[in-house]
C-alpha cells in the first residue's frame, strides 16, 4: 500500500455521479471499480440517461449492487419527439426500494433549444415523480439556472430536495440552489483554471456540497481531457480541501454524510 493510499484508508468518499456503464469502461470495468474500492470510494451513484443506456446501467448494478445504487430518469439532451414514451417507461418501472433517486434529469440549453418545451415538461413530470416517491432528484443545468428555478418554484415547500449536478452557477446562484433546499455537486471542473465553482466552494459551508465524478467526463486537472473515473474523486476532494484550508479527512466525513442522508446510503 503506498502512502496515499495509506492515508485514505482512514476516509470514506462517495462518487454521487458516475456514469461507469459506458461504453469508454467496456473494457476494463472491474480494475475501474477496484481501483476507486482501494481509494476508499465506497459508494458509485449511477444516474440514469434513458431506455438506449438503462440495460447496461442495470447490469453494472446487478453485478455490483452494493457498490453501484442506480437512479431512474431521462436526461433532458435525451428528450425528442418520443419523450412521453421514455417518460411512461420510467413511471412503470420505478420503484422506491430499487433507485435511490430520479435523474438525471433537467434543462440543457447548451447543445439544442429545439425541445424547450419538452425538456420543461419533461423536469417537471420527473420532479412530481421525486415528490410522490420521496426520492431526491439529480438536476442537469446547463444554460438553463433560470428556467430550472422557475420550475423549482413550483414546487416550494413539499418536501423536495435533492442535487444540482456538476453545479454551474455563481455564488448567488448556489444560495439560490440551496434555498430550494438542494445540494451542489462539486466535480472535477473546480480545479479548472478561473472555475466559478472554486468561488462557491470557498463561500459555502461543506454542510452544502456533495462530489462527484460525472465519469467519463470532466477529469479533474492534471488529468483534464483523460478518460474520469471514480478514483479520482480523492483528487477532487483534496483541492476542494485546499479552497477550504481544511483538511481532506474533514471533506470526506462531511461530503460523505451529506451524500448519506440525501441518498438514504451507507458508505460501507
Amino acid at each position: 500500500m503506498n502512502k496515499i493510499s495509506a492515508y485514505l484508508c482512514f476516509m470514506k468518499f462517495i462518487d454521487t455521479h458516475t456514469h461507469l456503464y459506458a461504453e469508454e469502461f467496456t473494457s476494463d470495468i472491474d480494475r475501474v471499480i477496484n481501483h476507486a474500492s482501494e481509494l476508499n470510494v465506497k459508494k458509485l451513484l449511477l444516474p440514469d440517461i434513458d431506455s438506449t443506456t438503462r440495460l447496461s446501467m442495470m447490469d453494472l448494478h446487478d453485478r455490483f449492487p452494493e457498490q453501484c445504487p442506480v437512479m431512474l430518469g431521462l436526461h433532458p439532451t435525451s428528450v425528442k419527439e418520443n419523450y412521453k414514451k421514455e417518460l411512461e417507461e420510467i413511471d412503470r418501472i420505478i420503484d422506491k426500494n430499487r433507485f435511490c433517486g430520479i435523474g438525471e434529469t433537467g434543462i440543457d440549453l447548451y447543445w439544442d433549444k429545439t425541445f424547450l418545451d419538452e425538456q420543461i415538461d419533461s423536469f417537471t413530470y420527473q420532479v412530481e415523480l421525486a415528490i410522490r416517491f420521496e426520492l431526491p432528484i439529480v438536476i442537469h443545468a446547463r444554460k438553463s439556472l433560470n428556467e430550472i428555478f422557475s420550475v423549482l418554484n413550483n414546487f416550494k415547500n413539499k418536501g423536495l430536495t435533492g442535487v444540482f449536478h456538476c453545479f454551474p452557477g455563481n455564488i448567488q446562484e448556489a444560495q439560490r440552489a440551496i434555498d430550494f433546499g438542494f445540494y451542489l455537486g462539486i466535480g472535477g471542473v473546480v480545479t479548472y483554471k478561473n472555475s466559478s465553482m472554486a468561488e462557491v466552494v470557498k463561500n459555502f459551508s461543506l454542510n452544502h456540497i456533495l462530489i462527484e465524478t460525472d465519469a467519463p467526463y470532466l477529469s479533474p486537472a492534471p488529468l483534464r481531457g483523460k478518460r474520469n473515473e471514480s478514483a479520482n474523486i480523492p483528487i477532487i476532494a483534496a483541492f476542494i480541501a485546499g479552497l477550504k484550508q481544511c483538511d481532506i479527512a474533514e471533506v470526506a466525513e462531511v461530503t460523505t454524510q451529506n451524500a448519506e442522508n440525501l441518498f438514504k446510503i451507507i458508505a460501507s
